[in-house]
């Protein structure tokens, strides 16, 4: 039996020694070498702060900024730690609202988020990233379209003209990588920044 356990337990050492710290080591180096922003999550500073990161989004509530698409992440009703309530942008609680297609609730907040828009007065087909949430509940991104229909509120809401800000949504749009991988996308915080950077 010894003879069987021995090589098991060196094994195990090996194995573990090689993945779980020579293998991630490496990783770190070799990308903190080749992408040093992306190995370092993407932060975006001003004026020498960090004020958030490319890769997750932040919940942007006044009327003076554009909006990032629902978010389906909680936090720990402090009233009562065995619930949870909502938390837009909880990057500690990332999580989808898995809702399915059929789901009352997902219907009633899709419809409750159509209304809204319709009052706020956003005209034609909505796009589904203004009215659904993210896998993660942290999409930095919206659709240039979402971002096109939010453009006259905030033009209206820091008192600049609609043109200008249709100007400075276009100019933020990323297109798909290598021109197919993926979708047009604008990010948020990035957007935000510029606006803030408008005389």
């Amino acid at each position: 039996m010894l003879a069987h356990f021995r090589p098991a337990v060196v094994l195990l050492a090996l194995f573990t020694l090689l993945t779980g710290l020579a293998y991630p080591l490496a990783m770190t180096g070799i990308a903190s070498v080749l992408f040093p922003r992306q190995a370092g999550g993407s932060l975006i500073l001003r004026d020498g702060k960090v004020v958030g990161s490319a890769l997750i989004g932040q919940n942007f509530v006044s009327a003076k900024y554009f909006h990032p698409r629902p978010s389906a992440t909680s936090a720990p009703d402090p009233k009562d730690a065995s619930k949870t309530v909502d938390a837009p942008y909880n990057a500690d609680n990332s999580s989808g609202s898995n809702l399915g297609p059929t789901s009352k609730a997902l219907i009633d907040r899709v419809k409750a988020g159509v209304e809204a828009k319709r009052a706020a007065g956003w005209t034609g087909p909505l796009p589904a990233d203004a009215l659904t949430t993210s896998a993660s509940g942290l999409d930095p991104d919206i659709s240039p379209e979402n971002a096109l229909l939010q453009a006259p509120e905030v033009a209206k809401a820091r008192g600049l003209d609609a043109g200008t800000m249709r100007n400075l949504v276009l100019a933020q749009v990323r297109n798909p990588w290598l021109g197919f991988f993926g979708e047009p996308r604008v990010n948020v915080l990035e957007l935000n920044l510029a606006l803030d950077e408008l005389k």
